[in-house]
């Protein structure tokens, strides 16, 4: 075993931090592969509470080389504010690894979302107004700049000039905002580069180098399927690829590199922002959606937004096995579920009189299903100090139990609480 991808089944939010820093352990390297700080890992360690937003979570082992690879987006100004917190609690990040590739968010970048959300009003998509989206659009228009671009301020001046000849006519003219000079941009951004630059690498030979001598590779995903910019439920999605796949393109390797893919899941679910949900709970006081929300802690790493929580939707995590070719599941949250008389799995969809069994090929059918429900008892006692799945009372083992059927993969760990003790490990060895 050397490559393994870890990545999100839902809508995101699973837990996937959590994971990450209790197997970092065996790895020598962990990377991201997509997203900029528009996601964000909880990470409880050694009493320590960490939220972080770009860094990989395996920034606590001072053995492992944390990197960022070329699929992410990065605000300079938030990955050094991220080193020196990271630094004043005293961790290292001497050893981090940026990809020379990776793409640059711009101050327009943020300017052009808030105002893009704003215009759409209540048909927003739900964007965290991190400038994500459109560094990942100039990306695509071949416009974009680059990490490598600060180490060189010829390239980079001429670079930002071309992109304020288009930027500063969409602000002034579409969103009657502020515009921005060659001189601002270049006086802020090339402080940064002095700073960055110890940390900026050709970071794809990098890994297939480890690769290729048997070193241990962790792919952090962020967000999750649903959110994939392809395979998601457009347009409510993120603009990046959290995918199996993104973690190739997004880190230069190729797919025979990947031994195994863990889909982290929630024993429920639940999502951020805008967009379908058929298995969504009314949050109002005294209800089970409040429940799941305040006993789970559903509001976001990165906004403090509120999540909408609903029950365990089998037919999206199916899709996830599917779309990811996913080897096992982590099922994190388990106890959040302890004092519920009955659970509700979502086992299929209604639409117009048809039922399915798998994701609605068309935006209108998944818009507009409803939920097929199968029931289970709950086990209504407290199993946050379960260690074994012996531990849990038989009702949760069959709730475990029914979600690998449905899914047709093995549950390898179950979290049972916040701290990476309270995890179940059924499916995983450590690295001898």
């Amino acid at each position: 075993m050397a490559g393994i991808v870890l990545l999100g089944a839902q809508w995101g939010d699973e837990g996937k931090g959590k994971i990450t820093d209790l197997i970092a352990d065996d790895f020598d390297y962990v990377v991201r592969f997509q997203g900029g700080n528009n996601a964000g890992h909880t990470v409880i360690h050694g009493g320590r509470t960490l939220k972080l937003h770009l860094i990989p979570s395996g920034i606590m082992y001072p053995h492992i080389t944390p990197v960022i690879g070329n699929g992410c987006v990065v605000d300079p100004k938030v990955l050094l504010e991220e080193i020196d917190r990271l630094e004043e609690d005293g961790l290292s990040t001497h050893r981090l690894l940026i990809s020379t590739n990776a793409h640059l968010i711009m101050p327009y970048h943020k300017d052009l979302d808030g105002a893009s959300e704003r215009r759409l009003g209540n048909q927003e998509i739900g964007t965290t107004r991190r400038g994500i989206g459109p560094a990942y659009m100039d990306k695509a228009s071949r416009m974009g700049l680059r990490i490598q671009d600060l180490t060189d301020e010829h390239i980079f001046r001429k670079k930002v000039e071309a992109a304020l000849d288009e930027k500063n006519a969409i602000l002034e003219r579409v969103y009657e905002m502020r515009t921005y000079t060659v001189d601002e941009i270049c006086d802020e951004y090339l402080r940064y580069a002095e700073r960055i630059k110890p940390h900026i690498a050709d970071t794809s030979q990098v890994i297939n180098t480890a690769l290729q001598a048997d070193q241990w590779i962790l792919f952090e995903g962020a967000q999750g399927t649903l959110l994939d910019l392809d395979h998601g439920t457009y347009p409510f999605v993120t603009s990046s690829s959290p995918t199996a796949g993104g973690a190739c393109t997004g880190t230069g390797v190729g797919p025979k590199r990947i031994d195994r893919v863990l889909g982290i899941a929630k024993a429920y679910i639940t999502r951020v922002g805008s967009g379908p949900f058929p298995t969504e709970l009314d949050s109002c006081p005294g209800g089970i959606g409040e429940h799941l929300t305040t006993k789970g802690g559903e509001f976001g790493t990165t906004t403090g937004r509120q999540r909408r929580c609903g029950w365990y939707d089998a037919v999206i995590v199916k899709y996830a096995v599917d779309v990811n070719g996913l080897t096992d599941l982590v099922i994190t949250k388990l106890d959040v579920l302890s004092e519920l008389d009955t659970i509700k799995v979502c086992v299929a969809y209604e639409y117009e009189g048809r039922r399915y069994n798998k994701l609605p090929s068309h935006q209108t059918a998944f818009h507009h299903a409803k939920p097929i429900y199968e029931e289970l008892p709950g086990w209504k006692t407290d199993i946050t100090d379960a260690r074994t799945f012996e531990d849990l009372p038989k009702e949760a083992r069959d709730y475990i139990a029914f979600i690998e059927d449905l899914a047709e993969v093995p549950v390898a760990m179950i979290a049972v609480g916040p701290s990476r003790e309270q995890t179940i490990m059924r499916r995983w060895e450590s690295r001898p």
